[in-house]
């Protein structure tokens, strides 16, 4: 017998629902442990499996709303192993399926005040009502059950050619075809509702047009053609689907050969018949075309045929225009997606510069991580320019925050530097004139929900270098402004720091900042960093703590600058287990040895 057990959470309806699917159709499907397919079995009509799988949705919703240790479903025969074959009444064969939703409790719970019978209400019981050919409710000693009952006459079973919709009204017995034709169609609606809940993760246009056409075919129409939009405002065929595989290139070429739908498309259904002697290969039969419509506009169309039918049922009709509002809606809300990422991304390009500029006698290296998913810019930033040909400039900065306003603040910062070294400003003037600039903007922040929008403070490593062309190695002067400080690795593997503490960007707008300058010998390293660095946590300890970083740097004795970035940042993930929650900048300056002095 067939059986899961899943936690008693919000995911449970859904995978009760693929479970059943899979087992009732004897498809095997990986991704549900624990899940057997049934063999040997007669065939199982789509409507059975559709009421099958609306009934344990509910069932199983009602079981997780009430906080249970787990949720068992099971599928079985009432009679005797696999699946009861039996004869009503006048001879004909039925195919009967118990479907078993267990809510098993946690020792010491109350099995009155979990009652499962309880928490079914209103629709649920309706639908047992109006779908199961007998429910009930069994009492175990640890778990409370509500099960139901599903039969379909043999005769009734759809053959290859006949459509879904005449094989769904035949597999509903006579007496329950008035409740059907009375309300929407239970087959249809937990169809539509996999649809939905299948479309809304989707943000790729693409995607969601391939998904469609293998959620029709060969559920609903041997073949499938989806077409988009595009922004000159003409459809191109996205994605092609054929039940028959060897065939859908076959479908592409005859759809892409006839003349595509317009753009301008806004009617519920067009009917698009194909001639009765057409190729053995193309998609003969009739086929039915529904605009992709969404807030008044038309984003594509999907066309669905069947093979040999003069034409489609209502039934189909109807379903595949609730189908077409959905992918409709996906793709508007995919659209919307990209063209905010595509935003966001053209921003992020202009905030950092394109690659660092090469010195003289000085190896350089960069790491760079963002922590904000989908982003190329964070918090942190870093530059490095030439002013004229013997002077660079170097920094590295941070603004606190991870959001797009922080993101924009760093190309402000970033620029803003640029423009006050080229006007001529020292490392202490230039941080002096940033300071007042970011209190300034501090200052003209507005309060929305009781914080200040718009006020960000900023931290901020900033440096001159000056080659020595004669002694080798190179003239440095750096401040640092709130941030972490430099380290300087000499060859003999002793560690300093090269700047002084002090206070953020943004505070005060008085305050004065004070540079260090020192020379840089032939094989010393200078390491920069951002606090993603400093600041990584493992419980309560950080990677700084005890001078973590310059023992880190200690062991770089004779590396390149591009393998003490890459120990560094290396250090920095290996510290924790968990993953990197802040932005990760590391910025290497190493004057080059002199010729014949080589590295250890």
């Amino acid at each position: 017998m067939p059986r899961i057990r899943l936690p008693a959470n919000a995911l449970a309806p859904s995978a009760a629902r693929r479970f059943l699917r899979v087992a009732l159709t004897g498809l095997a499907e990986p991704t549900l442990p624990g899940t057997l397919a049934i063999s040997g079995t007669p065939a199982i009509s789509d409507g059975l499996v559709d009421d099958a799988v609306l009934l344990v949705s509910e069932l199983t919703t009602a079981a997780t709303a009430q906080g249970g240790f787990e949720v068992e479903v099971a599928c079985r025969l009432d009679t005797g192993d696999g699946f009861a074959v039996s004869s009503a009444p006048g001879g004909i064969p039925h195919v009967g399926v118990v479907v078993e939703v267990a809510d098993r409790y946690s020792s010491g719970t109350d099995h009155e005040e979990q009652d499962l019978w309880h928490h079914l209400r209103g629709h649920g019981l309706r639908l047992l009502r109006a779908l199961a050919e007998s429910w009930g409710v069994t009492c175990r000693h640890t778990e409370k059950a509500v099960w139901f009952r599903l039969d379909t006459p043999m005769e009734a079973l759809p053959g290859p050619e006949d459509s879904l919709a005449a094989a769904v009204h035949d597999a509903v017995p006579p007496d329950r075809r008035g409740l059907a034709a009375e309300g929407p169609d239970s087959a249809g609606q937990t169809f539509l509702a996999e649809v939905s809940e299948l479309l809304a993760g989707q943000l790729d246009e693409d995607m969601i047009a391939a998904l469609t056409g293998q959620l029709l075919v060969p559920r609903f129409a041997d073949w499938c053609g989806v077409w988009l939009t595009t922004t000159h405002g003409r459809m191109r065929l996205s994605r092609v689907w054929h039940r028959d595989e060897e065939r859908i290139r076959t479908l592409r070429q005859a759809l892409e050969e006839d003349r595509p739908p317009p753009a301008t498309l806004s009617t519920t259904g067009i009917a698009w018949p194909w001639p009765e002697e057409t190729d053995a290969d193309a998609p003969g039969g009739s086929a039915l075309m529904f605009p992709l419509v969404a807030a008044g506009r038309c984003h594509g169309a999907l066309l669905i045929g069947r093979a040999g039918l003069p034409r489609l049922t209502g039934d189909v009709v109807r379903l595949a225009q609730d189908v077409a509002r959905r992918v409709a809606q996906g793709v508007v809300t995919a659209r919307h997606y990209t063209r905010q990422a595509d935003i966001s991304h053209s921003l992020q390009r202009r905030q950092l510069p394109t690659s660092l500029a090469a010195i003289p006698g000085v190896d350089t290296a960069l790491v760079y991580e963002p922590c904000g998913e989908g982003q190329s810019v964070g918090g942190d930033f870093y530059d490095l320019f030439p002013m004229g040909d013997r002077r660079w400039c170097f920094l590295l900065g941070d603004v606190c925050g991870h959001d797009l306003e922080a993101m924009s603040v760093t190309g402000l910062a970033r620029h803003l530097v640029r423009l006050l070294a080229r006007e001529g400003h020292g490392v202490e003037a230039l941080l002096g004139r940033l300071n007042l600039a970011m209190a300034e903007e501090g200052a003209e922040a507005v309060v929305v929900g009781g914080e200040q929008v718009g006020s960000r403070f900023l931290s901020l490593l900033y440096g001159e270098l000056e080659p020595d062309p004669v002694s080798g190695g190179a003239r440095v002067t750096v401040a640092s402004a709130g941030h972490p400080l430099p380290l300087r690795l000499s060859a003999d593997g002793t560690v300093k720091t090269a700047a002084e503490p002090q206070m953020l960007l943004g505070i005060d707008e008085h305050a004065e900042f004070r540079a260090n300058s020192f020379h840089l010998a032939p094989g010393e390293t200078l390491l920069c960093v951002t606090d993603g660095v400093t600041e990584r946590r493992r419980g309560n300890r950080q990677l700084d703590d005890n001078d973590g970083l310059a023992e880190v740097l200690r062991g770089c004795v004779g590396l390149g600058a591009r393998a003490v970035a890459e120990r560094v940042r290396q250090a920095a993930h290996d510290f924790s287990p968990d993953p990197i929650d802040d932005d990760l900048a590391v910025l290497v300056l190493e004057a080059v040895p002199t010729l014949g002095g080589g590295r250890a």
